[in-house]
């Protein structure tokens, strides 16, 4: 179903306010994850780092693009035609865990009879996609999607391709067939059977099978609702809002409503500003309790492993932290480092509530074996002004996305 442009669709007010949620019935799937921004001596990851980089910038491009395709608008930070940019570019829970690149995967089924696959929940996109049974690139020890074994599957006669940092792409056919996650069934879902997949998706890289994006339909490439969007509305969960825990372990994704088990005290709700990604107003960023930057668009995707900002921005926060140091000769483009023992206490203001990030989420690991300087978790990458809210802030809280209100949740974890 091609999307078409609306004004009430494409800009809301601002509002952030504290409110409890109620613990609706909804299904819980397990989440693993498993890192390698670090090595096993503790050092930094570095060529790992810089591939988290360029695999978000091309995933944003490739929404801003759909967003325009979808809507008929230009996205205000789309910063594919800013100068910066160019110079750069060449009710359920479910546990999940976290693959090679930083996502967090965990297990769904599709089909008639349904087969198990493992999917990356992304919500910084909004597709879902497979290895096909004939895929003959990149596609070698994943689960295959055999379409022909499906009573429920039916080619849409359209072909799908996505572009990843690498260079390479995901092309495949689209098809929709019947999906279901931890109980919650959604029939007629849009999935993509990839006959090619890029080689950050071959099995050595990129452990689990596929991808489900988790954003709005307005940046999906195949022109369709997300799995979850297709549950609300055929009336499949209890509520419009699914929950995220991202840790070292207990981690989970909650669908149809929230795990109150997960954290204490209320949920600070704020208002999409833009609908596509799920696009909200940083407050500021702040180092030893005080505002480096202010007022700032920012995107809470779980498929982005950094806490990325504006060039600038991240100037500014590092030059808060006494002995940082740019690393763009050592680590890369973007990366800083600081005295691993001396770190102050950082944090996110959403909705006029402070967040912490932990010393553990953002030290990346040693510049080297024996040093006493890391790799900070913040990085700079220039989105027009726009921030990435990664897993490096995201694993210290509970997040709640609600497609209904429009709104993004933060409350502190247990």
């Amino acid at each position: 179903m091609r999307i078409t442009s609306t004004a009430l669709l494409a800009l809301l007010p601002v509002l952030a306010i504290a409110v409890p949620t109620s613990n609706n019935v909804g299904v819980t799937i397990p989440l693993s994850k498993r890192s390698k921004l670090r090595n096993e001596d503790g050092t930094a990851a570095i060529e790992n780092l810089r591939k988290s980089i360029s695999r978000v910038q091309r995933k944003l491009e490739r929404g801003f693009a759909n967003f325009e395709r979808n809507t008929g608008e230009i996205h205000p930070n789309d910063f594919r035609n800013s100068t910066a940019a160019a110079s750069k570019r060449a009710t359920g829970a479910d546990p999940l865990t976290d693959d090679d690149e930083e996502l967090w995967q965990g297990a769904i089924s599709v089909g008639t009879p349904a087969k198990r696959f493992t999917v990356d929940f992304d919500t910084g996109s909004s597709d879902l996609f497979l290895p096909a049974s004939n895929c003959n690139v990149n596609c070698a020890g994943h689960t295959l999607y055999t379409t022909s074994a499906s009573s429920t599957a039916r080619n849409q006669g359209s072909s799908f391709s996505l572009a990843f940092g690498d260079g390479s792409t995901v092309s495949g056919t689209i098809f929709t067939d019947t999906v279901t996650i931890g109980g919650l069934t959604a029939t007629s879902q849009a999935v993509g059977a990839a006959t090619r997949y890029s080689t950050g998706f071959a099995l050595s890289e990129f452990p689990p099978d596929g991808l489900m994006g988790m954003a709005f339909p307005q940046i999906s490439e195949f022109g369709a609702n997300p799995f979850f969007q297709t549950l609300v509305a055929q009336g499949k969960t209890t509520a419009s809002e699914f929950g995220f825990k991202l840790s070292t372990s207990g981690s989970e994704l909650f669908l149809g409503g929230v795990d109150t088990n997960l954290f204490t005290g209320t949920i600070t709700q704020v208002s999409v500003t833009q609908v596509g990604f799920w696009q909200i107003t940083l407050g500021s960023a702040n180092v030893n309790g005080a505002a480096t930057v202010s007022n700032r668009a920012a995107i809470v995707d779980t498929g982005t492993t950094l806490l990325l900002g504006p060039a600038a921005d991240v100037s500014r926060f590092y030059a808060a932290i006494p002995g940082s140091r740019d690393a763009s000769s050592t680590v890369g483009a973007g990366f800083f480092t600081f005295p691993c023992n001396s770190l102050p206490p950082l944090s996110l203001t959403l909705g006029g509530r402070a967040f912490p990030i932990s010393a553990a989420s953002f030290n990346l690991g040693t510049l080297s074996a024996g040093s006493t300087t890391c790799v900070g978790g913040v990085a700079a990458v220039d989105f027009d002004n726009m921030w990435i809210l990664g897993d490096v802030f995201l694993e210290n809280v509970y997040s709640v996305f609600n497609t209904g209100t429009r709104q993004v949740g933060f409350a502190t974890l247990r």
